[in-house]
């Protein structure tokens, strides 16, 4: 990776001893804000752009009047950002899991009622307990819940992307990327990829930074948060089994191990905790659902009976893409604009894949990106979610921001700027409007 001297200049100054205790949080939040304030305030900014533009697109349309509350309506426009699978997160935050694999007549590949348990628990429950605390409604406590861990998320991108390449730059431009990623307009709105988002980027800085505990308890309830917490796991599992093989010393809770430790039991048990703490959310969920529902098997039956996902190989994405290239849209579940969207985002991957390896990353953003990729292509469903499922691999965002980094800070921000406007469209009315998010 490369390294830019004056980017990774020191920011952050020890805490002078003594003081009152008001004195060191006063003191500790300017150096927060010295750290994080340039690439929160360029995501905030860029991130506000879209959804004013978004919302704007959709009071021009007229059509979230029309629509119903559940599937891209509302009274205002903004409600849209609480439909499609907003909707049944609301449905867990206000009246919890009721699972059961309940057969129905086919309507196409359709053969089960859809249920609540498809959904991990991690994010409603935060909905309903921000609820409860703050007085708000549900869906004010679902936006809540996703602005704040949008901005966690945007955090910890630019602390992973300034620790991997050395470039404080370029993290401050990554944050910036992330805002205007596909389908970026989920990130505000009442779904759960910013908090998943939120706990693999800070998981990923920990294990790059070798702090063990904290990549396995943030792995944890990345687990608890989606499905696709599964590449990460095995980014997380790998990345300590390697560190157990080198016998590598780790950031503990206490300080720093100064460097390799043969002997000590000490300096291993980081990356054992991780390593066996990493899966426990998914594994858990899946272990109660699968007494619940009398099938350990029950969530991807559901998956594939009551939404048409299942594992295909890439046949569906297969049939898609041509049926895309000639104009056909005989594949399942045609949304045309958003799966063009989908189409141009599934042409640039491989390039910014290359990309990526090219810069040699440490192998959990590897695994987790490969391993993210693959889940996305090999699976059958809807096309256009290419967008949303593409939208929390941050890695991504590295190359790209080296790239912007060579530009002036001017041009950068002015791209960025304009980026996030276009973004309100592909980025959300494209998906909300024209098809699923």
């Amino acid at each position: 990776m490369t390294t830019d001297a004056a980017d990774t200049q020191e920011l952050i100054e020890e805490p002078p001893p003594g003081g009152s205790r008001a004195g060191r949080l006063r003191a500790s939040g300017e150096r927060l804000g010295r750290r994080f304030g340039a690439p929160l305030a360029l995501y905030g900014t860029v991130k506000l752009i879209g959804l004013l533009v978004f919302l704007r697109l959709l009071a021009y349309s007229g059509t979230y009047r029309t629509n119903t509350p559940r599937y891209g309506g509302g009274a205002k426009p903004w409600d849209v950002l609480g439909s499609w699978d907003g909707w049944w997160y609301l449905d867990v935050a206000a009246r919890g899991y009721h699972p059961a694999l309940t057969p129905m007549a086919p309507l196409g590949p359709f053969t089960m009622e859809q249920n609540s348990v498809a959904f991990f628990p991690l994010y409603p429950g935060l909905i309903r307990l921000v609820s409860e605390v703050t007085g708000l409604g549900l869906y004010g406590a679902g936006m809540l819940v996703s602005v704040v861990a949008s901005f966690v998320a945007a955090a910890g991108i630019f602390a992973l992307t300034e620790k991997v390449t050395g470039s404080r730059r370029a993290g401050v431009l990554a944050a910036g990327l992330w805002a205007v990623f596909p389908a970026a307009s989920v990130q505000w709105s009442v779904y759960s990829e910013a908090l998943f988002t939120a706990f693999a980027a800070w998981a990923c800085y920990a294990v790059v930074s070798r702090r063990w505990f904290a990549a396995g308890l943030l792995t944890l309830a990345t687990g608890l948060t989606r499905p696709s917490a599964v590449t990460l796991i095995a980014g997380v599992c790998l990345a300590a089994l390697l560190a157990l093989w080198r016998r590598e010393g780790v950031v503990g809770s206490g300080g720093l191990d100064g460097g390799p430790d043969r002997d000590s039991w000490r300096a291993q048990r980081g990356p054992v905790f991780a390593f066996f703490a990493a899966p426990l959310g998914l594994v858990g969920y899946l272990t109660w659902l699968g007494f619940q529902l009398h099938d350990f098997r029950g969530y991807f039956t559901l998956q594939e009976k009551a939404w048409a996902h299942s594992f295909d190989w890439g046949a569906n994405a297969f049939k898609s893409i041509q049926g895309l290239l000639l104009g056909r849209y005989d594949y399942l579940f045609p949304y045309p604009t958003e799966d063009l969207v989908g189409l141009a985002v599934l042409m640039s991957l491989p390039i910014l894949v290359l990309l990526l390896l090219r810069l040699r990353p440490p192998a959990v953003l590897v695994v987790y990106t490969l391993g993210t990729l693959a889940m996305i292509i090999l699976s059958q469903q809807m096309f256009g979610t290419i967008n949303r499922f593409v939208m929390p691999l941050f890695p991504l965002a590295i190359p790209l921001a080296l790239a912007l980094r060579r530009m002036s800070r001017g041009q950068a921000v002015a791209l960025l700027l304009i980026l996030g406007a276009l973004s309100g469209w592909y980025g959300g009315y494209a998906i909300f409007n024209l098809g699923v998010p």
